[in-house]
């Protein structure tokens, strides 16, 4: 622990934060501030990065103040970590969207000027909610940091306008107040029973019904946030039904913000009981089946990936359940791993699944081979993505799978193993679905095959998803850095 300028810290919240008014107040410049909020708040997190490689781990209070009585912020190798992920994925998806969003032509409901004047900004809160969770240390600020998300997010879902965007944007706002009311009372019970709100301060708190009752409600409260089965009934069709660089946000970022905090709940400690554990793994376990078995349905593509990130969430919150079953710091790690490959993959992937439907018209899974122009980059995008969340060598999603099992096996616990491995063969199938639909063509209906050339807005899904392969070969550094200042050497 270093005490340091809180510079790279606050500058890492605050810069998205002031990017996200100036964009709302100057919508013409809006793609341009952006841009540089994002940009600028890389900057920040890289000169962070170089304080947590030589520090381990930092502290800053702000105004001076720190725990209890203050607001203190945190960066170790797992924030760090997460945040870097953020800045990579805002970038990407930033890109994406100056492409998608281009033009003045209306789209779905809204016109096009409009959704890139409000993306932006929206965007840039997200960004803001999300460095802020991964910096707080307290369960307050991650409440309220939690709620900035969501208030984001749900702008997000209904940006496109359409009546299933609203639709689905309401069903969302319901279920992100109804798990904010669920966190709100967990948080409240901690202080109740301990009299103040930092992490520190939670790992010296004795076992107690009181506590067990809070992190009960708080898991509650993190399970609908993260669509977490049989809580997921609001994410399909808001994932589905928004536009393709909200629906990268949504899927790649939004969900993660919960199984950060539950990660660091754990490292707190005291993790909830066997129990409310085993549920967790259960609950994991449908959703792998359930949102496995809903993509093999889907008719649309991007329902099929919005699906397979119930079946996906489903297996980190396996992996969560078994960590905090066994205790063991390696599965932890595995459950980290899985947490960024699936960011990178889906964020790749949905830009690529919003490139296809805009270039060939529709997103129907059964017409994809009738279409006479190929988006061949997006396709090659889309099962690159699709690799990693399968889990094939040499993604990071492999690693991440592999880790898992390879405790699961060594402790005697094959039940884990075969819950991964249908939720693999399951991917497999519903993944097939759309790339055979790429592969095949009529052409009796089609006769015009065509492939389009490369265009910016290829650039940002087929660069996202090579990164969710290539950076399964980077597994060693990406390990080193999560271990920077011990973050899961304290979980027992």
């Amino acid at each position: 622990m270093t005490d340091v300028m809180p510079d790279p810290l606050t500058l890492a919240i605050l810069l998205p934060l002031f990017g996200a008014i100036a964009a709302f107040l100057l919508p013409r410049a809006a793609p341009a501030i952006g841009l540089g909020a994002v940009v600028a708040t890389a900057a920040a997190i890289a000169v962070l990065g170089h304080l947590v490689v030589q520090a381990g781990t930092i502290f800053v209070p702000l105004g001076g103040w720190g725990a209890p009585l203050g607001i203190e912020l945190r960066a170790d190798g797992l924030a760090l970590a997460m945040l870097g992920l953020t800045a990579l994925i805002a970038l990407g998806v930033g890109l994406g969207a100056l492409a998608a969003f281009a033009g003045e032509t209306e789209v779905g409901g809204q016109p096009m000027a409009r959704q890139r004047a409000f993306f932006w900004p929206l965007c840039l809160l997200l960004l803001t909610g999300m460095n802020g969770v991964y910096l707080s240390n307290d369960l307050f600020n991650l409440y309220v940091m939690l709620e900035v998300i969501s208030l984001a997010a749900v702008g997000l879902a209904v940006l496109g306008g359409t009546v299933a965007a609203l639709r689905a944007g309401l069903a969302y706002m319901y279920a992100s107040l109804l798990g904010a009311l669920m966190m709100l009372l967990g948080v409240g019970f901690v202080y109740l029973q301990t009299g103040r709100l930092d992490l520190a301060g939670l790992a010296g708190a004795p076992d107690s019904a009181a506590l067990s009752a809070a992190f009960g409600l708080m898991l509650v409260g993190l399970a609908l946030k993260t669509a977490l089965f049989p809580l997921h009934f609001w994410l399909p069709e808001a994932h589905a039904n928004a536009t393709a660089p909200a629906s990268a946000l949504l899927s790649a970022l939004v969900v993660k913000a919960g199984l950060y905090i539950l990660l660091r709940l754990a490292e707190a400690g005291p993790f909830p009981g066997e129990a409310i554990l085993t549920l967790m793994g259960v609950l994991g376990t449908g959703a792998v089946l359930w949102g496995g078995v809903q993509a093999l349905r889907a008719e649309r593509l991007k329902l099929l990936v919005a699906w397979s990130t119930v079946a996906q969430m489903g297996l980190i919150f396996v992996a969560l359940a078994r960590a905090g079953l066994e205790g063991l710091s390696d599965s932890w790690r595995a459950a980290a791993l899985l947490i960024l490959a699936h960011a990178v993959a889906k964020a790749g992937m949905f830009l690529a699944a919003g490139r296809i439907k805009d270039v060939i018209g529709h997103d129907r899974i059964s017409e994809l081979d009738r279409s006479a122009v190929r988006p061949a980059l997006a396709q090659l995008a889309f099962a690159l993505a699709a690799i990693s969340l399968i889990g094939l060598p040499p993604s990071l999603g492999f690693i991440g799978k592999w880790s898992l099992m390879e405790g699961a096996m060594m402790a005697g616990n094959w039940h884990w193993v075969a819950v991964t491995m249908a939720g693999t063969l399951l991917s497999v199938a519903y993944f097939t679905r759309a790339l055979t639909g790429f592969l095949r063509f009529d052409r009796v209906r089609a006769p015009l095959d065509e492939h389009r050339g490369w265009a910016l807005a290829d650039a940002p899904p087929v660069v996202l998803a090579g990164l969710a392969v290539g950076l399964g070969l980077a597994a060693g550094p990406i390990l080193a850095v999560l271990d920077l200042g011990t973050p899961f050497g304290a979980i027992p």
